[in-house]
């Protein structure tokens, strides 16, 4: 792995005042949960916070929403108390999970679930609030996240070893036969693993190998995905776990070939395309937060290399990949659709995935301005083709990594030089049509030789003139 940005963490503190730290709307939330808590006690039930705000908590970090699960009072009795705080509504169609307006606050109560077919919608879900903590917390994913704590009291309750877990960086499942009927666990195991630096137990990795991940929604793998690919100080803990479980191929068979692609070792010592892709996601990480569009910007450093699969050959003993970046394009474009159909995250990344060789390529051949301003001006986010660019030549190992700061600079001029000449005035449309040209077939075509004559830097009124010039020799 490379020497990445560290995960984000903060000093301990205790929830509410981590709750505080968070904004108004959490603190609102844990003083709600505390009314809510008070009221069910006096009818002799007990509430406690679940799931990852308690883990959260105990590891230092302050929670980003609350969750609470209420036990002992019936779900009338429940559903008349919540009416009392304001107009309660649910949530999660078939799972039980109320709220309240204006209030961020998950309430639930304990609930047995069994698997009715492969797709996670397929649940029969009965709510139970007498069943007990231990029997609550069975159906949690990983121990770490079974952990309970009392609204009131804060005591926790943790029966199956959470705190321990926590304390070992150990990501363990709760029970082999729960965990398996959710298929996701398998992928927000990996991002936990990813995002918290903590070790999979080996017996929860060879449970993860046999579920089927084909049923799973896009859009449950694409969260799970973006949670590792933003929150995570190295990303490719994500996909090393999951190709340790042999789960790359359904939702991810771009990364799994690259897996034994060759490259010349003289350029890439880290070693094949796979290790290569690896380092770049994570320098790639470092840069993120200076991103216009983080998660795509985090797509296109996985994807960027994707064309190397059908491209390396070798020729007089030496490795070469001619026209990856082209025949990357339609296998990220496969890629970004199978997870979602925004047009615009598939198109960022394709444009990515063609251009991210050339602006190093033009530095090392001392290109001309014109070289450049024509890159950025094909690029859908130069300030992030940079990024990237940086990414790709950092993620390597020994002194071919090294070098790279007068490169970045040289960059960083190319690019405001860019931004200068676009804000120029320039030939529009409406100047076109001021000075008598009538909208017509060919008037895109006139557009595109004005706008040639911006990047090259004309003066706007004898751009004009060649432009007009140009659109009379058209008819």
């Amino acid at each position: 792995m490379s020497s990445a940005c560290a995960a984000n963490g903060s000093v301990g503190r205790p929830a509410e005042a981590a709750a505080v730290a968070q904004g108004s709307s959490l603190s609102r939330d844990f003083a709600m949960a505390h009314s809510i808590a008070s009221a069910v006690d006096d009818l002799g039930g007990r509430t406690f916070f679940v799931g990852g705000c308690v883990r959260d908590r105990l590891m230092g970090w302050a929670p980003k929403d609350l969750d609470i699960e209420v036990h002992g009072v019936s779900p009338s009795q429940l559903k008349q108390l919540l009416w009392g705080f304001g107009h309660c509504s649910e949530r999660g169609a078939g799972f039980g999970i109320l709220a309240l307006d204006g209030y961020g606050l998950d309430i639930a109560q304990p609930r047995r679930e069994s698997a009715t077919g492969l797709r996670h919608q397929d649940l029969d879900v009965v709510v139970d609030p007498f069943i007990g903590t231990r029997a609550a917390a069975l159906r949690r994913d990983f121990t770490i996240n079974a952990l309970m704590e009392d609204v009131l009291t804060g005591e926790i309750v943790d029966h199956f070893g959470g705190r321990e877990d926590l304390s070992r960086g150990m990501l363990r499942h709760v029970d082999s036969v729960t965990f398996a009927e959710d298929p996701l666990r398998v992928l927000r195991g990996a991002q936990f693993a990813a995002r918290f630096g903590f070790e999979i137990a080996p017996l929860t990795r060879d449970l993860c190998r046999g579920v089927d991940l084909s049923f799973l929604s896009p859009e449950r793998v694409l969260g799970e995905l973006e949670k590792a690919l933003l929150s995570a100080g190295h990303p490719s803990v994500f996909f090393e776990e999951l190709a340790s479980m042999d789960q790359l191929g359904v939702w991810f068979p771009e990364l799994a070939a690259l897996r034994g692609v060759p490259q010349p070792p003289e350029h890439h010592p880290e070693g094949d395309v796979w290790a290569h892709t690896m380092l770049v996601l994570d320098q790639a990480a470092c840069l993120r937060d200076g991103a216009s569009w983080p998660l795509a910007f985090m797509m296109s450093a996985l994807a960027h290399d994707f064309g190397k699969a059908s491209t390396t050959t070798e020729r007089d003993g030496h490795l070469h990949a001619y026209g990856h970046e082209e025949a990357g394009v339609p296998v990220a474009h496969r890629f970004v659709r199978r997870l979602t159909r925004e047009r615009k995250l598939a198109a960022y990344v394709e444009n990515m995935v063609l251009l991210h060789m050339r602006p190093n390529a033009l530095v090392a051949r001392n290109s001309r301005a014109r070289s450049f301003s024509h890159l950025f001006d094909e690029s859908v986010a130069p300030s992030d083709l940079l990024l990237l660019a940086k990414a790709d030549h950092l993620g390597r190992t020994g002194a071919a990594a090294g070098g790279y700061d007068e490169i970045e600079r040289s960059l960083a001029d190319r690019l405001v030089a860019f931004e200068q000449l676009m804000a120029l005035p320039y030939v529009a449309g409406s100047d076109l049509i001021a000075a008598g040209l009538v909208p017509g077939p060919s008037f895109s075509q006139v557009l595109d030789y004005a706008h040639k004559l911006r990047l090259a830097g004309i003066p706007k009124d004898e751009a004009l003139r060649q432009t007009l010039g140009f659109a009379r020799s058209l008819k």
